[in-house]
């Protein structure tokens, strides 16, 4: 098997290269990161609203209304093609300047934060918004979080680059980045933080937390003041609480809503990675499998306006999830093949190529399934004392939990873009079940799958890592003596460690055969017991290698040591650069690491 393509994710912590910067230097990195972030989400909607004007109005303006039907165009059935020209442009920016822009984004996020030290390239912030402001303003189903996620997380990577600091203050900048474009984009700073601890955050602690709040309080803040401060949806059927939800038979259809949702998130991730499966087979280049996705996505506007009077697919489709919360759209199979055609136009744009976010097509689909689910139960039972808008807000939640696998995030966005907590029960039921429905079919998010598929494995949600938490001084074996070199020793092993198990190992520290990181690889020669004899002369010789590291380096350090260099012994020295024999404080073998990966397996 080679290693290169299932070796362990870098540990971003303990392979710093330069020492933390300090907290005042880091906040103010934070807050500055904040700035661009704010502002990045008003020119992107700008952006947004330009390219949208010209292509579905004929208009050069930069103001629109996303939460607004768009009127009908002036090119009459010649808007099937204004899907293909955005393509035609996205292609080129994309092919010619920076690949990474293609797709949702985040998962190139996550890949540059466990593969890549946090390196994201500067252009990728500006290549991104053009492509994703083209391709959401000419008429592509994807969203606004996937390209303000990356612009952010690529302005905090520059920022890590051009000031010399540690690979773990880099990655907090570009969860923080990624972080505050989510919050200024939707005017929800609990779900920008909660976003980036769940899925970016390498580690949690004290310090990676200020700094995220910073960025994302001062994004927030100044969104306020060039976007303004309304929520993403206003829910008027919702400000008088008066839901019956604390009857056990009512939190059980929301329940039911989640298992709903969690087979809709399937078929979301499954439906996604088929399409872009089978554009990639297709005959042609980048620029033809665009063109035909969104030709095909053109179609579907076209008939949408002839026959429903608005394109409802086209773009974020926040419009239609409005309409929907205020009281619109009652017929429930009409909100069902929304759906399905939301689902197809999603996979359609971003598996043939399209720059965007998964958010808000997740969005849509929950908001018309849940209001189909939630109409079609009020058919069933007419007594039912609950609003439609809950189970279209549920269903939104629970479609981006069981998608994406951030429940937490998923709540608390959804109470932040709404503004409404009486529904707070049957929303946190509703995610929970979709994403276990979702993760008791298939493992991987929509995220992860996109990276699984390199070979590359991130973790998905918080886990209390054993791995990084303990250091090698507390897992070490002590029970050993060191051996001055006499006549039964080689002369040039300088000392021998002798274990209780009656294993004696003689080890020399000449100059080292090669250097790795973490530690210094060296050769070794061991000795190891064949009878009771307690002398190295008893003992047949053999050649082994080993790794010297630091009593508070990390068992990850350890076993990607091991991985990466084929160590067979670890060895915990107090000053590993000078490589003396009265400095070792331990041993780690590879059993010790075996129980260590068992245990942290087990509580995972």
């Amino acid at each position: 098997m080679d290693k290169a393509a299932t070796a362990p994710a870098p540990d971003a912590v303990t392979s710093d290269a330069s020492p933390p910067r300090s907290p005042a230097f880091m906040l103010l990195m934070a807050a500055f990161v904040g700035v661009v972030a704010g502002v990045g989400a008003w020119v992107f909607r700008l952006l947004i609203g330009f390219v949208h004007n010209a292509f579905f109005r004929g208009e050069f303006s930069v103001i629109y209304d996303a939460n607004v039907y768009t009127p009908p165009n002036p090119w009459g059935l010649g808007v099937i093609l204004v899907p293909v020209a955005g393509a035609l442009l996205v292609a080129w920016l994309v092919k010619n300047f920076a690949p990474e822009a293609k797709g949702h984004g985040v998962p190139e996020v996550m890949d540059a934060i466990y593969y890549n030290e946090g390196r994201i390239r500067p252009r990728v912030a500006l290549v991104k918004s053009l492509a994703s402001a083209i391709s959401i303003g000419s008429g592509a189903s994807v969203g606004r979080e996937g390209p303000i996620v990356q612009i952010g997380s690529a302005f905090g990577s520059t920022l890590g680059s051009l000031f010399p600091m540690a690979v773990s203050d880099r990655v907090t900048l570009i969860a923080a980045g990624a972080g505050a474009g989510i919050a200024a984009t939707f005017n929800a700073p609990l779900g920008g933080i909660v976003f980036a601890v769940e899925l970016l955050l390498v580690s949690i602690n004290a310090r990676n937390i200020l700094l995220l709040t910073t960025a994302t309080v001062v994004a927030t803040r100044i969104s306020h003041y060039l976007i303004g401060t309304s929520p993403s949806f206003f829910v008027p059927s919702l400000e008088i609480p008066n839901f019956s939800l604390l009857h056990n038979w009512g939190l059980a259809i929301f329940a039911a809503l989640g298992v709903l949702m969690g087979l809709l998130s399937v078929a979301f991730i499954r439906g996604l990675y088929a399409m872009e499966a089978l554009f990639d087979a297709l005959p042609g280049n980048y620029y033809v499998r665009h063109a035909l996705g969104m030709f095909c996505v053109g179609i579907m506007l076209y008939f949408l306006l002839e026959y429903t009077g608005h394109y409802h697919v086209q773009g974020v489709g926040y419009s239609t999830i409005t309409e929907i919360l205020q009281g619109g759209l009652s017929d429930p199979w009409f909100l069902l093949l929304l759906t399905a055609l939301k689902l197809l136009a999603t996979c359609l744009s971003l598996g043939s190529g399209a720059s965007g976010g998964v958010f808000s097509p997740a969005l849509f689909m929950g908001a018309t399934g849940g209001a189909a689910f939630g109409h079609l139960c009020l058919i069933l039972f007419p007594g039912l004392d609950i609003g439609v808008a809950a189970f279209a807000i549920a269903g939104m939640a629970a479609a981006v939990a069981g998608t994406t696998g951030a429940v937490l995030t998923a709540i608390i966005m959804l109470t932040e873009m709404t503004l409404d907590s009486s529904v707070t029960l049957g929303l946190v039921l509703t995610c929970a079940a979709s994403y276990a429905v979702r993760k008791s079919i298939m493992h991987d998010s929509i995220y992860s799958m996109k990276l699984r598929a390199r070979g590359h494995t991130v973790p998905e949600g918080l886990h209390a890592a054993i791995l990084t938490s303990e250091q090698l001084q507390d897992l070490m074996r002590t029970d050993f003596t060191v051996v001055a070199a006499g006549p039964d020793i080689p002369e040039d092993v300088a000392f021998a460690i002798h274990t209780e198990q009656g294993d004696i190992t003689a080890v020399s520290l000449p100059a080292p055969v090669s250097r790795t990181k973490p530690g210094s690889m060296y050769a070794l020669s061991s000795f190891v017991r064949e009878s009771n004899a307690a002398t190295a002369s008893d003992t047949a010789r053999h050649r082994v290698r080993y790794l010297l590291l630091s009593p508070q380096a990390s068992p990850l350090a350890a076993v990607r040591g091991i991985w990466t260099s084929d160590a067979q012994l670890i060895l915990v020295s107090r000053n590993p650069d000078q490589r003396r024999a009265e400095d070792i404080a331990g041993v780690i073998t590879p059993e010790i690491l075996a129980q260590v990966l068992s245990r942290d397996k087990s509580l995972s």
